[in-house]
């Protein structure tokens, strides 16, 4: 007889919202599906870890916060450096967690470095989560090999790269720095295939889209659509980059007292509402509100354009106005305004006027409502947390009993 029935499995990933989230509803399934899930992260984050029934493991990390956004620098180099730094010193933290309770199987999130080289440590199999968009047929030649030359520039750049390639081969797995990074033997993507750019490029026998793995959200709370709200517009830009007190007090002038307009106004924890001004009585501001239940009935949203926001608008139907500020926002609002269902403002660009027209021009196109709802039915067929612990299961070991 064989089963693969109550497996162990580790899941690795970082105190970041937007690389701990598109995971959960993946890791609840597993543990609905009777699987230990054993899920290493920061203390901060483990209590909502422990929510999806698995078992928190936690380590110290050195990676910046989502307090400190400023820590992570402006140049490519600033931006790798800490995520190295971190998976050296984690390595042994998680080594050492796991030396008496090795798992079956090992799965990560795409910043957890540590995970593919403990896994092959273990002589297990591995899969990596991928919260946003992949490498294509032609990525390292159009993307990778651009970023290469641009850290061959500098002595810190060609530093960081010998350094990475050093502790991979220190690690004993025949590691490539350029493969490790970008090209996983096998991965799930956690995003609607129609946020990946060049997606018929993509090698599916390594890369399966499972869509939005969003769950209900029920533990984040509901939200109610004002009495006599013609039209919601929801504006969030995340939880990391969200000082930004000018950017705000442009849409409290763009959409104060605008008629037939009700606001959802997010500004995050680094802006105090003082700083706004005056504030209409159409707008409500916080600090953090339950993205996914405002936007459920919002007719528009002002976004960052992160991967969880993007997916969250199309997962709606809700026209966007994207102002990327960091990283793969960019790449998030180009493919948006591609789909037909966005427009792009840089923030140099926004202005009350130049954020007004765009939101009012979205919301009353059919077009843009057609083709929101034509993405929002492909998405719903994608799978989702349930394709995902299929594909999991399918690569666990199967024991002979």
């Amino acid at each position: 007889m064989t089963s693969r029935q109550r497996a162990h499995i580790a899941m690795f990933s970082i105190a970041a919202h937007g690389h701990v989230n598109p995971s959960l509803e993946v890791i609840r399934e597993l543990v609905a599906r009777g699987h230990r899930v054993s899920y290493a992260i920061p203390a901060s984050f483990a209590e909502k870890v422990a929510e999806t029934g698995a078992e928190p493991v936690i380590y110290t990390s050195t990676l910046p916060t989502e307090d400190d956004p400023d820590a992570w620098g402006t140049e490519l180099v600033d931006n790798l450096e800490p995520f190295l730094a971190d998976a050296v010193q984690a390595l042994p933290q998680l080594a050492g967690a796991f030396e008496n309770d090795r798992p079956d199987l090992v799965i990560s999130d795409i910043t957890s470095y540590p995970a593919p080289i403990l896994a092959h440590r273990w002589g297990v199999p591995y899969l990596q989560l991928s919260p946003n968009l992949v490498a294509w047929e032609g990525y390292y030649e159009e993307v990778g090999s651009a970023q290469n030359a641009q850290l061959a520039e500098s002595e810190r750049g060609r530093a960081y790269r010998a350094r990475f390639q050093t502790w991979l081969d220190e690690s004993g797995t025949g590691f490539d720095q350029d493969r490790f990074v970008a090209h996983p033997d096998r991965s799930i993507v956690l995003i609607p295939k129609a946020l990946q750019p060049f997606a018929d490029r993509v090698d599916e026998s390594v890369y399966t889209f499972v869509g939005a793995c969003q769950g209900e959200r029920a533990d984040q709370g509901e939200w109610e659509r004002p009495a006599g709200a013609g039209k919601v517009l929801l504006v969030s830009l995340g939880s990391a980059n969200t000082k930004q007190p000018a950017f705000y007090r442009a849409c409290v002038e763009a959409f104060g007292d605008l008629p037939g307009w009700h606001v959802v106004l997010q500004i995050g924890k680094f802006v105090d509402p003082s700083e706004l001004g005056e504030v209409p009585g159409n707008i409500e501001v916080h600090s953090w509100v339950p993205q996914l239940a405002v936007l459920k009935k919002a007719d528009a949203f002002i976004t960052h354009a992160g991967a969880g926001g993007s997916q969250e608008g199309l997962a709606t139907a809700t026209p966007m106005v994207a102002v990327p500020l960091a990283v793969d926002q960019f790449g998030n609002a180009d493919m948006l305004v591609q789909l037909g269902v966005a427009r792009r403002l840089s923030m140099e660009e926004v202005t009350a006027e130049a954020l007004r027209e765009a939101v009012t021009a979205l919301a009353a196109d059919p077009e843009v409502a057609r083709r929101g709802e034509e993405i929002r039915q492909d998405m719903a067929k994608e799978g989702g947390s349930r394709q995902a612990a299929d594909i999991i299961e399918d690569a666990l070991p199967v024991r002979t009993a």
